[in-house]
């Protein structure tokens, strides 16, 4: 019994305390990460600007996180914020700490990684570059987490002087699924290969549906590859979401096959020009018009989670005691 005081005590003590950064996009999330642990400190930034647009920021505390664990909590949703944060985050490490984390949970030009033909651009891996010059801190490379990232190869774009966690949500998910009704037979529905290559082991415990996307001339049409939907609840899984084309057409395939309900999941809700809109319950509303019963995202995009609020089918499973176990990495 004494052995195993110590040993939790030791291992308490082997915890880091981090002071954490946030970008205002994240407080919300960023508040509620410090709640997990007592040993998160939040930190402010004064995120100013100049007369003519450009920032004009200030470090609150510089002094005091000297020799102590850094992170900071990024959010690049849209390219005019992308530049204040890079510039905290490349000073940050300078500042003689400890270590820096930086967890930046969407990595959102994921879906730009190829180039097919002569002259495209692949922001991806352009993204990958910028993050990978980070300064080093004492401690070493910057720890970079990064949640569902959408092409299992871009993990591969990072360099050296940084150290890529990739996390994932699907645990969250599965929590969430069995505190469903016991009379629910749920199964787990794919809308691409790509999806199925993602999730499906992290996922085996479920029985699997996996569509598929062909071409017909111009459109795209949504097609069952595999699996048999029927008197099932089923709850498709993806890693985003922007107009939501994909998951309305698997959703018709899936019902049109037998599926007594169908509900979705993705890590991040990107919902462009208020796409989720497509989604929302209506009053009085048809079975169709409603065709999702849940449709669960993360906070990884905190400012579709201001948006949504309350509105039926959504529900937020936030990543905020996921993020504070991996700032003790």
């Amino acid at each position: 019994m004494e052995t195993s005081c110590r040993d939790a005590v030791v291992s308490e003590l082997q915890k880091k305390k981090v002071h954490l950064f946030y970008c205002l996009e994240c407080e919300e999330l960023a508040r509620s990460i410090a709640s997990q642990s007592d040993l998160i400190t939040l930190q402010s930034i004064n995120w100013r600007s100049f007369a003519d647009g450009f920032p004009n920021l200030y470090i609150n505390n510089a002094h005091d996180i000297r020799g102590q664990h850094v992170a900071f909590l990024a959010s690049f949703s849209s390219p005019a914020v992308i530049f204040e944060q890079l510039s905290v985050i490349y000073l940050l490490p300078r500042l003689f700490v400890a270590s820096f984390t930086l967890v930046l949970p969407f990595f959102p030009t994921g879906s730009f990684e190829r180039m097919e033909e002569e002259g495209d651009v692949a922001t991806a891996f352009t993204m990958a570059r910028i993050l990978s010059n980070i300064p080093i801190s004492r401690g070493g490379p910057t720890s970079l987490v990064i949640y569902d990232i959408h092409a299992l190869q871009e993990r591969f774009y990072f360099g050296d002087q940084v150290l890529p966690l990739f996390e994932t949500g699907i645990p969250l998910l599965k929590k969430r699924l069995q505190q469903l009704p016991k009379d629910d037979k749920i199964m787990v529905a794919f809308p691409d290969d790509g999806a199925w290559k993602r999730f499906h082991k992290l996922l085996d415990e479920y029985p699997t549906v996996v569509c598929t996307k062909v071409r017909e001339g111009d459109k795209r049409i949504v097609r069952l590859k595999e699996g048999d939907p029927s008197g099932c609840h089923v709850v498709i899984v993806d890693d985003l979401v922007q107009s939501g084309g994909t998951l309305i057409e698997c959703q018709k395939v899936l019902a049109a096959h037998g599926a007594l309900k169908v509900s979705a999941y993705v890590t991040h809700g990107v919902f462009p020009k208020s796409s989720w809109e497509r989604f929302a319950h209506k009053n009085n509303g048809s079975e169709s018009e409603n065709a999702f019963t849940y449709f669960w995202i993360t906070d990884s995009c905190p400012h579709t989670v201001k948006t949504i609020g309350n509105r039926t089918p959504f529900e937020v499973l936030s990543l905020s005691g996921s993020i504070a176990d991996a700032l003790q990495i």
